[in-house]
C-alpha cells in the first residue's frame, strides 16, 4: 500500500498544525517566553493529538498496517521535534518570543 499522503502530512504536522496550537497555547496562558523544551513539549502533545485521527480508522489488517506505519513515523518527527532537529518548530519559536 501507498502511504505518500500520510507521509506526507506527518512530515509537515509539527509545521503546519502543532506549532500554532503551541504558539496558541502559550498566548491563552499568557506565557511569553516558553523555555525551547517547553515549546517542543507542547509541540509534541499536539502531534500526539493525531492518535484520535488513528483511531477513527477501521480495524482490519490493512488499517492496522497503515496505523503502525503512521505511528512510527510521528515517533520519528517527535523526536526530530525533541532533540531540535526541526528546523520549522526552531523559526517558529524563535519568532514567537522574539516577537514582543
Amino acid at each position: 500500500m501507498d502511504y505518500f499522503e500520510i507521509e506526507r502530512l506527518i512530515e509537515d504536522l509539527a509545521k503546519l498544525y502543532s506549532c500554532s496550537c503551541a504558539t496558541s497555547w502559550f498566548k491563552v496562558e499568557g506565557q511569553w517566553n516558553p523555555t525551547r523544551d517547553e515549546f517542543r513539549n507542547k509541540v509534541v502533545e499536539f502531534m500526539n493529538h493525531f492518535e484520535y485521527t488513528l483511531s477513527q480508522f477501521p480495524n482490519s489488517p490493512e488499517s492496522e498496517k497503515f496505523k503502525k506505519r503512521t505511528r512510527d513515523l510521528l515517533g520519528k518527527e517527535s523526536m526530530l521535534v525533541i532533540k531540535g532537529d526541526n528546523k520549522e518548530v526552531e523559526k517558529r519559536y524563535n519568532y514567537f518570543v522574539n516577537s514582543r
